[in-house]
């Protein structure tokens, strides 16, 4: 699978992996993965390599938190992290400038770090079935500046 470094999609969806292998940070060139419907448990440290990745497609696996290294990819875009275990936000999103969409639903969510105000780029966050509070002041800033969020 590393050596399939100028590969730019992939789609390893709907195949009962319970891991991905560290190898998949050498496919540098991928800008979209699909890994939804598995059942993974986390994602690799050397997920972070994949500097041009610009969409992440995790639904309907058991993540409960994402590894530090998320935080290097800054070209990342979309986010989907639906029906999995998320109980918190991981602050490595943090700093990812251009991430305009989280798909959050049906998580563990019960509250949000206030850093989510400070993505320059999000555009639409989506928390159904979760259990986080509708009238949260955060959620009032997001979408004044324009955000779509959905509770």
């Amino acid at each position: 699978m590393g050596k399939l470094t100028r590969l730019r999609y992939l789609n390893i969806g709907e195949n009962t992996l319970t891991t991905l292998p560290e190898a998949i940070g050498r496919m540098t060139s991928l800008i979209e993965l699909r890994a939804q419907h598995n059942r993974l448990t986390t994602l690799p440290d050397s997920i972070g390599r994949l500097r041009n990745l610009r969409e992440l497609w995790l639904r309907g696996n058991t993540i409960e938190h994402l590894p530090p290294s998320t935080a290097e990819l800054h070209e990342l875009r979309h986010l989907d992290l639906r029906e999995n275990f998320v109980s918190e936000l991981p602050p490595s999103l943090a700093g990812l400038p251009r991430l305009r969409q989280i798909d959050l639903r049906s998580n563990r969510l019960s509250h949000l770090p206030d850093w989510l105000t400070l993505l320059p780029s999000m555009e639409k966050l989506d928390l159904r079935w979760n259990n986080i509070d509708p009238s949260l002041p955060l959620l009032t800033e997001l979408e004044r500046r324009g955000c779509v969020v959905l509770t």
